[in-house]
């Protein structure tokens, strides 16, 4: 099979898969190494973009998925009937990030961040698919630990959590807009 076809296959499968798909999952289906399909992988995603294709490849984590180009948003929502999909309300957003930037983190000291009881915030995001129960601390009353999910790399188009900007970067941003407005 030469590179051509193999790119061909790689295309298909990603499309008809919908999801991220696993490299070993990918290298098990091709019956090639890891290596070889990531530079398959690399190569496509070049090949996109100098060619302005309407999709493109992204990775979360160790997989890949096949997406429409954020730029071209603003023609693709006129097909779409709106659904009724409320966004995040300011609760749940600061939730969210506590828990992006804290996990494994439990509900009581997102709490203690917060300073409010955050019970409803919480089950938002898990029902928005954001955030999930990444298992249980061995302590008194083996509190549930949360952590970030794969639909929110996803989401927020992240890599993998260490994508995030990180907090000094947040405060020095902060420290622009107070000094702009002054």
């Amino acid at each position: 099979m030469d590179r051509k076809e193999i790119k061909g296959i790689i295309e298909g499968i990603l499309y008809i898969w919908g999801e991220s798909l696993s490299i070993d999952s990918m290298a098990e289906i091709l019956e090639l190494s890891k290596d070889e399909v990531k530079n398959i992988i690399e190569d496509m995603k070049n090949e996109f973009n100098y060619n302005r294709r309407g999709l493109q490849i992204i990775q979360i984590k160790d997989a890949y998925q096949l997406s429409t180009r954020v730029e071209h948003y603003d023609y693709i929502k006129k097909l779409i009937t709106p659904k009724n999909n409320k966004g995040l309300s300011n609760a749940a957003l600061e939730t969210l990030s506590i828990i992006s930037y804290k996990q494994p983190i439990t509900r009581v000291e997102i709490e203690s961040i917060r300073g409010v009881k955050c019970d409803k915030s919480i089950n938002t995001l898990i029902e928005k698919g954001l955030v999930e129960e990444k298992g249980r601390l061995d302590r008194t009353g083996k509190p549930i630990i949360y952590g970030t999910t794969n639909n929110f790399l996803k989401h927020f188009g992240l890599r993998d959590i260490n994508d995030l900007p990180k907090l000094k970067e947040l405060k020095d941003i902060d420290l622009l807009d107070e000094n702009n407005t002054k």
